[in-house]
């Protein structure tokens, strides 16, 4: 089930977890695409690439717009003769609370995680049915998708959109044999880096250290390398048939996110009128408030940051 002789376009892969996903790609066997808006990223990531033995060509430009969507795949076509993988990692971030944040730091969240995954996604999904191909789709969410995160209302909105559509999607694609899974990946990162809580499983990780089991197995925080398995998993031709799935990626922690179903189902003749939900209504409520946002465990006291 190796990937060799294919071919996959990762965008957002000049560094960090994209660029994990595309060097775990080509060490598979595929050849990828690897998209950047930074020249001298993309740039490297193919040298690092190529000198592991593998084959990539770098396409720089922005995703959200349908133009550059279209530049991946005819680069993928030109370049290596055919498209069979697309990973959707591309993003930004523009942290605010909901008060502070302007509707360009929304716009732009919005324009390269949601729309960039969507116009990506219909040009690959669009080669792949006029080529016959039963190609292979994975979208990247995050754990702030699923459950909120403070200060993140237009990231949170972005990534909760892309599940959304990959559960679209993967009705609209069963037919022609084309499998689209999303991966919600939990890892050491730029950003991460800058979080204390996570500053000794960092250091452990720049020193070429084992992070402590309490970061991979308690929390499933791991490497970005962790992360990019389970994405090569889902581009390879195993992944027939499975589809619309959510997939967790950590450490050593494998999680299969369920699609969203109701708790509690209650029943009242004649409907429920306002009245009704005053008090019976709220009593239900308040017995089944459902978790928002992430619940930390205490770090352990060899764990705590020292600065």
């Amino acid at each position: 089930m190796s990937l060799q002789d294919k071919v996959a376009i990762v965008t957002g892969s000049g560094a960090g977890l994209g660029l994990a996903y595309a060097q775990e790609l080509a060490a598979q066997g595929a050849a990828v695409v690897v998209n950047d808006v930074d020249q001298a990223h993309a740039d490297a990531a193919v040298a690092a690439i190529e000198s592991a033995g593998g084959r990539a060509v770098a396409v720089v430009a922005p995703v959200g717009s349908t133009e550059t969507a279209e530049q991946l795949v005819e680069a993928a076509v030109s370049s290596f003769g055919r498209l069979d993988i697309l990973v959707t990692n591309a993003g930004i971030l523009r942290d605010r609370s909901l008060l502070k944040m302007s509707d360009d730091d929304f716009d732009a969240v919005i324009n390269v995680h949601l729309k960039g995954t969507f116009t990506c996604v219909r040009a690959a999904y669009k080669h792949f049915k006029t080529e016959g191909v039963a190609g292979r789709i994975v979208c990247i969410g995050s754990p702030t998708g699923q459950r909120g995160n403070f200060g993140q209302t237009n990231y949170a909105a972005a990534k909760a959109g892309i599940v959304g559509m990959v559960r679209t999607w993967a009705l609209e694609m069963r037919r022609a044999g084309v499998s689209v899974n999303a991966v919600i990946p939990v890892a050491a990162t730029a950003m991460t880096k800058t979080v204390p809580y996570f500053q000794k499983a960092v250091e452990a990780d720049e020193q070429g250290e084992p992070m402590p089991d309490f970061f991979r197995k308690g929390l499933g925080f791991g490497t970005a390398q962790d992360a990019a398995g389970v994405v090569a998993f889902l581009s390879s031709d195993a992944v027939e048939g499975i589809t619309g799935q959510v997939i967790g990626a950590g450490g050593d922690r494998l999680q299969i996110w369920s699609h969203p179903e109701p708790v509690v189902q209650e029943f009242h003749d004649g409907g429920w009128d306002y009245t009704t939900l005053q008090t019976q209504g709220r009593e239900i409520l308040q017995a089944n408030l459902q978790s928002v946002g992430e619940s930390m465990p205490e770090l352990p006291a060899e764990l705590q940051p020292t600065s």
